[in-house]
């Protein structure tokens, strides 16, 4: 595994990135080849460039339209449109390129000849690589201790993920006397027992130990998993690999040791500098780029509805002091006056006509830009809620708490990792994803968690 910006991701995974880039690179270099073989060279820079932009654009229209998501380009049929619909955006995203700068451009022919062997060459690589994928070929193969959630949530996130680059060989339970609540495929052994685990897991080619024991203290087994390590077999606590898997961090499992003694919640003062500069620079830019769009959004409402264009309310933010956030107004006038505080539901009759289209969009959200350069707010972190939420879901949720160390943010590791919640688990679940994002912030997390959030605004997805 390869830790890349906070997150750990199976090499093979990386390599498939590269090498599709080689296709694409590939493809555009053999058109050219066929078409301008009397003035073609292979080593000329200007060549190479416009290879190289044609590539970026182009992978970059891959991973905005899912296809470097094997959960959602699986098959045949949905990997194929797919690409047609991202090989049409970058035809798009280059003819608006090549009209500003003539220099890039390349001959039609190419072009379309360019297309035509991408077609064939990206779907022909991806069926190879998902048959890969499925037959588990290069997959580190991995030994889980335990029975309870924790370890059967390992085991159906591995399962169920098609490239996370593990394959489960085999489970062992708490204790011999233990069964577990389902059944595995026949890929998968079930040994009652750690008595010679070392050895087993040697002879199976077991690269980790997963160890999600409920009972750690009197049943431990310390001899076997010392063997292991000094084997030169990983071993990895239970939630330290879950979250290496997906990305967050299950409140609900962790225990206050794992915090206290857990790698990352590293604060600096140059790192907060730094983010606060960030900031600074790009809220300051997004509001003078997005001011025609602003104040078309507030003529819309103002004609959609009564009402004020604004929407101010108290949220709790960076060690719970309480300041003003502003929004868009999306509902009507005066919306909890009979209901109180609630949170917005599917399909909620207070919404306005202008409020669905702005908050599909995340329109509604701009405004908060002053927030993060007044310095309520930052882009990006666990986002503000108010306080008769928050004293509530404190009472309820462990380490929710640690949520208000770090300002509140327009966007978050949550919001482009989770759809829109509005119940205590759906709140739970945000936690997850909070606390894993202020366990490892840094300013690259953020770069990745802000070019999400625009994949999220641009398909609309998770509004509510």
């Amino acid at each position: 595994m390869l830790r890349l910006l906070k997150q750990y991701f199976p090499i093979r995974n990386i390599i498939f990135y590269i090498f599709e880039g080689f296709v694409i690179f590939g493809s555009i270099l053999l058109s050219m080849a066929i078409f301008a073989s009397s003035y073609f060279h292979m080593f000329d820079f200007l060549i190479v460039l416009r290879i190289l932009l044609i590539t970026f654009i182009c992978q970059v229209c891959l991973y905005y339209n899912d296809l470097y998501d094997f959960d959602v380009s699986s098959t045949l049929s949905e990997t194929s449109i797919r690409l047609l619909q991202s090989l049409g955006i970058t035809s798009i995203a280059l003819a608006f390129i090549y009209y500003i700068f003539p220099l890039a451009i390349v001959d039609q022919k190419v072009f379309i000849l360019s297309i035509v062997f991408l077609l064939l060459f990206i779907i022909g690589w991806r069926l190879l690589y998902i048959q890969i994928l499925n037959k588990g070929v290069f997959n580190e193969h991995i030994m889980i201790l335990g029975s309870g959630s924790l370890a059967l949530d390992i085991f159906k996130k591995i399962f169920n993920t098609l490239d996370c680059g593990y394959t489960v060989s085999i489970m062992i339970p708490d204790s011999k006397n233990e069964k577990y609540p389902i059944d595995f495929p026949d890929t998968v052994i079930v040994r009652k027992g750690i008595k010679n685990l070392s050895q087993i897991a040697s002879e199976m080619g077991i690269n980790k130990v997963i160890v999600a024991l409920k009972e750690k203290r009197e049943s431990f087994p310390m001899d076997e998993l010392i063997r292991c390590r000094t084997g030169g077999i990983e071993v990895i606590e239970g939630s330290t690999f879950y979250e290496m898997l997906t990305g967050k961090v299950l409140v609900t499992q962790i225990n206050p040791s794992w915090l206290v003694f857990s790698d990352g919640f590293r604060k600096s003062r140059l790192k907060t500098i730094f983010k606060r500069i960030e900031d600074i620079i790009l809220s300051l830019i997004m509001l003078v780029l997005l001011s025609p769009l602003l104040c078309l959004v507030g003529i819309f409402i103002k004609f959609d509805s009564k009402g004020p264009v604004f929407f101010s309310q108290d949220r709790v933010g960076l060690n719970k002091k309480e300041y003003r956030v502003h929004k868009f107004r999306s509902m009507v006038e005066n919306a909890e006056k009979s209901t109180g505080p609630v949170w917005a539901r599917h399909n909620d009759i207070r919404i306005t006509t202008a409020g669905k289209i702005i908050r599909k969009y995340r329109i509604d959200e701009l405004p908060q830009l002053w927030d993060v350069l007044i310095g309520n707010m930052s882009l990006v972190g666990p986002r503000p809620e108010r306080k008769c939420f928050t004293d509530k879901l404190e009472k309820q949720i462990p380490f929710y708490s640690q949520r208000f160390n770090v300002k509140p943010g327009v966007t978050g590791w949550a919001q482009v990792s989770y759809t829109y919640g509005a119940t205590v688990d759906d709140a739970i679940e945000k936690l997850n994803y909070d606390l894993f994002y202020i366990k490892n912030m840094s300013l690259t997390l953020d770069v990745i968690i802000i070019l999400r959030t625009i994949k999220t605004v641009l398909f609309g997805r998770g509004a509510r």
